[in-house]
């Protein structure tokens, strides 16, 4: 019998956490809650969740902490941010933090209900890529590999552990090298909306992919390239 899909709702306030829990439920997911950033820890570290809503703004612990936490101990579980605050600087550090998506309050229910859709769809543990199984579709270079059964980097033989979207990122440059894709098209492709509107949002996991990638091999790191003016390529070094 398939498990359910597990969700954890992290907010201080329960009016918002009883509305999620409501409109999550109707879809068939299990939904868990906290109330707190020490609580969502704790419960994150106990339970394997395939996705997390997380508030942005709570007492002791922000949303932030967790979320860079949760990151520090190499957790890939999809996050979507939920925040009253709406500057892009602050979206901007919660994707430096490691959030994959981003819903400013005052939300419609219905609007998250299908931004952790999209989220399920596209991350590893919804698609069931712990499953043992003999990987086909693979990207290969000289200094890396993708394995999309297996949603698996490695560089210069050694794994690289990404975030979901920064996952989908290299394997969408990877894709088509050489190509050059401008911020407006990969937030289209990799994020799946036009109405986002913040383009930062690349330069952010594009950074971040780099710094990642780096930590293990310098080449593969210098194959995601800035084409100034225009956007990025991925770009296969030739000796």
């Amino acid at each position: 019998m398939e498990s359910k899909v597990t969700l954890l709702v992290v907010d201080d306030e329960d009016r918002i956490r009883r509305l999620l829990n409501m409109y999550l439920t109707r879809e068939g997911y299990e939904v868990d809650e906290a109330v707190d950033g020490a609580e969502a820890i704790e419960k994150a570290s106990a339970t394997r969740y395939d996705c997390i809503l997380l508030d942005h703004m709570m007492p002791e612990k922000d949303g932030l902490e967790v979320l860079k936490d949760l990151r520090d101990k190499k957790d890939m579980t999809p996050v979507i941010m939920l925040t009253a605050k709406g500057e892009e600087s602050d979206r901007v550090s919660g994707f430096e933090s490691g959030a994959d998506d981003y819903i400013v309050k005052p939300f419609s229910p219905r609007e998250v209900v299908l931004r952790v859709k999209a989220i399920l769809r596209r991350s590893a543990s919804f698609a069931g890529a712990a499953t043992a199984t003999t990987s086909k579709d693979l990207v290969v270079f000289p200094q890396l590999t993708i394995d999309h059964d297996a949603h698996r980097v490695t560089a210069d033989g050694k794994e690289v552990n990404l975030t979901p979207k920064e996952y989908e990122l290299l394997y969408f440059l990877a894709k088509s090298p050489d190509k050059v894709f401008d911020r407006e098209q990969l937030l289209k492709e990799v994020w799946h909306y036009e109405f986002f509107g913040d383009l930062r949002t690349v330069d952010t996991h594009v950074k971040r992919l780099r710094e990642k990638l780096s930590r293990v091999s310098e080449q593969a790191a210098k194959m995601i390239v800035t084409v100034w003016g225009v956007g990025y390529k991925f770009e296969i070094p030739y000796e």
